[in-house]
């Protein structure tokens, strides 16, 4: 980790052509990953991965640079080439920095690095075995381990100086069920901010069941009729939709460029009633948490909807000063050679009061989205189209048999007021979340909810 005196150099010079901030992002990233394909490892790797990345802003405009040359000359080049950038003259600047260490709200037992590789075989060996148990017609399992050991130090010129580590691990099985002239997949893949004692407290047995099973149904499911009707959307991957078509809307990224259906419309109505949602970023061990936002700022709790009302938006620190509005704790990266903008972490719509199964009795004819697939959106419109990977139709409120080839399609700001119901248990589901600043780990989530209209789109 770089030391004050260096930092403080480094800093000035990225000041001395006129900028009024700076920053350095310092990573030291450790990676390992281990692939388990047709009962056979069919890759394993370690790697490492280091580097600083240096920001300067000049009124709302902003530079970044960024070099893996940790060297004195290296850094100062580096703080040097963004300097230019920024503009000629300005004087010397004199930065002071006061060291701090991170508080560690989200503990772990097992650095990945540090469990032998056997122990993570035997694991993803435990999910193909039980995927292919549940039926002569999976073809193909794949399962694979993800490790991440990330050590990260911010210093800016405003006297910040905090350092902070972050665990990952990640399993993920996929299986394939096929019948001769068509393949269906199914998968599983929960993460969490901690170490390999995730992996321990995991049911993998049922984990790999779960892949195995979604395959089998969708391959023998009937082709999804196309219509406008109710859906009822179950929890965890179901809270991609408000992620994707409501989430991104209300990041600063948008919202700060005019380039959001939610622009100047804090204290209004933007959804029904029962609807509130939150962005936590303070959530133990979640998969989407941190301690502090990749711009040093402790992460926050923020309430986004409230009973309909939009609340706040999720800020950045350059983006804060284009709002007039404080940072949230939301600055985040993939690494250091992204700059930071205003991203998720764990997001999610709120609990509710309504009945899980009400819902569906009282739906008449309509969908049933067990688990949300991927899918298209347009951010400045919010328009969206999402596939369904395991979906039933619902006749007379009874579920009556499962369709695939399912989508959904329709504008998160109009979703929104069309939820009429919302249950009472929130389950979340883990995600790679890409945007200007990378790929960053994200949870989705919500209660079973029902929107009372959408087109579906099927065959």
């Amino acid at each position: 980790m770089l030391n004050n005196h260096l930092a403080e150099e480094v800093l000035g010079r990225a000041l001395s052509t006129g900028g009024d901030f700076a920053e350095i992002f310092m990573e030291d990233t450790t990676s390992q990953g281990i692939v388990v394909l047709g009962s056979n490892v069919e890759n394993a790797s370690t790697s490492r991965m280091r580097g600083v990345g240096i920001r300067v802003y000049k009124g709302f405009s902003s530079v970044y640079a960024y070099t893996n040359d940790l060297s004195r000359g290296g850094l100062l080049r580096c703080a040097s080439d963004a300097a230019a950038a920024v503009g000629e003259g300005g004087a010397a600047v004199d930065v002071r920095l006061n060291r701090s260490v991170a508080a560690n709200i989200h503990p772990y037992a097992l650095l990945p690095v540090d469990v032998d590789g056997k122990r993570k075989v035997e694991a993803l060996l435990a999910m193909d075995q039980a995927a292919r148990s549940v039926s002569p017609e999976i073809v193909q399992v794949s399962a694979s381990y993800s490790g991440k050991w990330q050590q990260v130090q911010i210093l800016n010129s405003e006297g910040l100086n905090v350092s902070d580590q972050r665990v990952y691990v990640r399993v993920r099985v996929q299986a394939v069920a096929a019948n001769g002239s068509e393949n269906q997949t199914g998968t599983e893949s929960p993460g969490a901010l901690k170490g390999h004692e995730f992996v321990d407290s995991l049911d993998l047995e049922q984990l790999g069941k779960s892949a195995g099973r979604c395959a089998v149904t969708m391959l023998h499911a009937d082709n999804c009729p196309a219509g406008q009707m109710p859906v009822v959307i179950d929890g965890g991957f179901g809270g991609v939709i408000f992620h994707e078509a409501c989430g991104h809307a209300l990041e600063a990224t948008s919202v700060a460029k005019g380039n959001s259906v939610f622009c100047g419309k804090l204290g209004q109505p933007i959804a029904a009633k029962c609807v509130s949602a939150m962005d936590d970023g303070t959530m133990a061990n979640e998969w989407g948490s941190l301690n502090i936002d990749d711009e040093g700022i402790p992460t926050q709790r923020k309430l986004l909807i409230e009973n309909g009302v939009l609340k706040s938006y999720m800020i950045d620190r350059l983006n804060a000063r284009r709002m007039s509005m404080p940072s949230t704790g939301s600055g985040r990266r993939q690494d250091y050679s992204f700059a930071p903008t205003s991203r998720m972490t764990n997001t999610f719509i709120c609990e509710g009061t309504d009945d899980e199964e009400e819902m569906l009795r009282t739906m008449g004819d309509g969908l049933y989205a067990k688990t949300m697939g991927g899918g298209s959106v347009n951010p400045v419109t919010g328009e969206f189209n999402f596939a369904v990977n395991e979906a039933y139709l619902v006749k007379d409120g009874k579920i009556d048999r499962p369709v695939r080839g399912a989508t959904l399609i329709g504008k998160g700001s109009q979703i929104l007021w069309d939820i009429d119901r919302v249950g009472r248990h929130m389950t979340m589901a883990q995600g790679m979340c890409g945007s200007l600043s990378g790929s960053v780990p994200t949870n989705v989530g919500q209660p079973r909810i029902r929107v009372s209209r959408i087109t579906v789109g099927g065959r």
